[in-house]
């Protein structure tokens, strides 16, 4: 494990506290915090230079290394800035599994998966990954109604057999096992719906996790026209007929926690660095915002110590992203700090 100077012993060895005890297991790739290794064959190149005009799934397999697992998939790119060149010369995958893993597997039960992949060759780049994955592992210390994660070491293997590159990236719990496991389901809305249809509790907490982590490109209520709710949300719902709905946040590379390069404030935002700190939650749920910080103020060296569990995060990474979280927690010190620091830009 890392060390993180100044964070202390008391907090390295804290026990996070596990929100999802309650909740049934994850499916067996999602059950384990271990880093895994994955070697993933196909027109990797060829994936990569089409990627900003094409999303068409290639051929491919995905074989897990030191056992016998490998299965064949079809690979495309997906995503929205990072497929851009502008942006990333390698761009996010979608797996789908063209069969079913027995059940001896890994995989067991995974049909499509979204892979998180370095966006760039610079070492830096695998910095950021670990620090979007470290989100994901924090909001998992919040509630279980949030998406798991597993880091990998992937090698990208041509159809030749000639290792392309070999980079760090992580896997998300597809949807529709996020919601099975919590009883619930995905919800079908439309482009937008009204913060009235939103669960007060679920959707402060969400608020308030993405102003900690200075997350700005994100929406519990609208998404692009045509491609329903919501931008960086999925909505879940407790039944077909249920009228009110737990937002579920991801896709945090434009946050101040991570501050990769591409990163800015989406238009309309009066800021001028992610690394600015902006409330986006509603005033209704301010009543649900109080309970919220106290929550996550319980909860904050378990936070900081999910830093000092991400392998290959380096100590200077560490340091940063600790520095960023505790302004984060000076801002929510008490009831009237939230009041002073977060009330004042809720939207209505």
């Amino acid at each position: 494990m890392n060390k993180l100077n100044g964070l202390g012993l008391a907090l390295a060895l804290a026990t996070p506290a596990m929100a999802s005890a309650a909740s049934p297991p994850p499916k067996p790739l999602f059950a384990s915090d271990d880093l895994i290794h994955l070697a993933i064959t196909g027109p990797i190149s060829a994936i990569a230079r089409s990627a900003e005009q094409s999303e068409t799934p290639r051929e491919a397999s995905l074989a897990l290394a030191g056992t016998a697992e490998a299965y064949p998939i079809r690979l495309s790119a997906r995503g929205i800035t990072r497929r851009l060149s502008v942006t990333c010369d390698f761009p996010p995958l979608r797996v789908e599994f063209t069969g079913a893993p027995p059940p001896s597997s890994l995989f067991q039960g995974q049909r499509r998966l979204k892979l998180v992949t370095h966006c760039r060759q610079s070492p830096s780049f695998q910095q950021y990954v670990l620090l979007e994955y470290a989100a994901y592992r924090m909001f998992n210390l919040l509630t279980p109604i949030s998406f798991r994660v597993r880091l990998a070491t992937v090698d990208y293997v041509e159809p030749t057999g000639k290792v392309k590159l070999s980079r760090l990236g992580y896997l998300i719990e597809d949807t529709d096992d996020l919601a099975r496991r919590n009883g619930m389901q995905e919800a079908k809305t439309p482009d937008w719906i009204a913060a009235t249809q939103l669960s007060p509790r679920e959707a402060a907490r969400t608020a308030l996790f993405e102003y900690m982590i200075g997350n700005l490109d994100w929406s519990m209520r609208a998404g692009p026209v045509g491609q329903g709710c919501c931008h960086n949300s999925k909505l879940l719902a407790a039944s077909p007929a249920a009228t009110r709905f737990t937002p579920v946040p991801y896709d945090f590379d434009q946050s101040g926690l991570v501050n990769a390069p591409y990163a800015m404030p989406p238009e309309g935002i009066p800021v001028r660095s992610v690394l600015k700190r902006h409330y986006r939650g509603y005033c209704r749920h301010n009543g649900e915002l109080i309970a919220a910080a106290a929550e996550i103020r319980a909860r904050r060296g378990a936070m900081l110590a999910t830093l000092g569990q991400i392998p290959q995060m380096d100590a200077r990474t560490m340091r940063k992203a600790a520095a960023y979280l505790d302004g984060f927690f000076a801002d929510i010190a008490s009831d009237q700090a939230v009041a002073a620091n977060l009330l004042k830009t809720c939207l209505n």
